[in-house]
């Protein structure tokens, strides 16, 4: 699935090199993939691309995921956001849902498989979210000409 400007755009964040390296490895055929070694270096990433889809690790040094993912959805609110830990650190997992607003929450090691069908799934509700809000702007727009119409009907 690609989005209408080509790849569907990705983020991953982790603060070990190695499991960077890796998901771009494996990933980078299919998405437009972004790297981030801190969530304070995503941010910058964030604001100066667009994101489709944020895939972050819960326990980085300096910012964890889930604080992280709150100041995301403050610059990109409509990035689908997904939380990978190789804990199972339930407090964080709750704060990520109701603080980080998270769709998916994986645990590591990830499995390709598993990770990409969550990728494919998270953007196929982004994109619907996206298509929504095109129509919805539409018809506003189609509601004040015929609201325009109607007062110049009325004044004639």
């Amino acid at each position: 699935m690609e989005n209408k400007g080509g790849k569907i755009s990705v983020l991953y964040v982790d603060d070990e090199e190695n499991n960077l390296i890796s998901f771009k490895a494996t990933f980078r055929m299919k998405y437009k993939v972004y790297t981030a070694i801190s969530g304070a270096k995503a941010i910058e990433m964030v604001k100066a691309h667009p994101i489709d889809i944020i895939i972050t690790d819960q326990r980085m040094p300096g910012m964890t995921g889930v604080e992280f993912l709150e100041e995301i959805i403050k610059i990109n609110p409509d990035s689908m956001r997904i939380l990978l830990t190789g804990y199972t650190d339930m407090s964080a997992v709750i704060d990520a849902v109701n603080k980080g607003k998270i769709f998916h929450y994986l645990s590591k090691p990830w499995s390709e498989e598993e990770l990409d069908e969550t990728i494919q799934r998270a953007y196929e509700i982004y994109a619907e979210k996206k298509q929504i809000l095109e129509t919805y702007s539409k018809l506003e727009v189609s509601n004040e000409q015929l609201e325009f119409l109607l007062r110049q009907k009325l004044l004639s």
